[in-house]
């Protein structure tokens, strides 16, 4: 379906969702019947996905402890679960970094948002 958003009323026929940039749009019910649905309201929390390049004259341990570090100051960020830095491979420009903190769902985008800048 490729369709992301909030669903504000489920009729008999079709369903009305609101999506993130305020289109209201209806959907047939048959078509999200026969679809899979991903429900990122169902859970409190939501784990934010980054990659964050490392060159290679920079030390990993060293980016991880920066990251984590400023991943402090960023409001809304769940305590638990800790956020979670990673290596996740080595290529020929460096190694990127996961970069993994949880939030409150309503909080994600400000959340990455915050995170990149970070």
């Amino acid at each position: 379906m490729g369709l992301t958003g909030t669903v504000e009323e489920i009729g008999l026929f079709v369903t009305a969702i609101n999506t993130p940039d305020n289109v209201q749009t209806f959907v047939g019910n048959i078509k999200i019947l026969a679809d899979n649905l991903r429900n990122y309201s169902a859970d409190p929390f939501r784990r934010v996905d980054i990659t964050a390049p490392v060159a290679h004259a920079k030390d990993p341990r060293q980016a991880i402890a920066e990251i984590g570090l400023r991943l402090k100051s960023i409001p809304n960020l769940a305590g638990n679960p800790a956020p979670d830095i990673e290596i996740l491979n080595y290529n020929a420009s460096g190694c990127p970094l996961a970069v993994r903190p949880y939030c409150h769902t309503g909080h994600y985008w400000r959340v990455y948002s915050d995170t990149q800048r970070s």
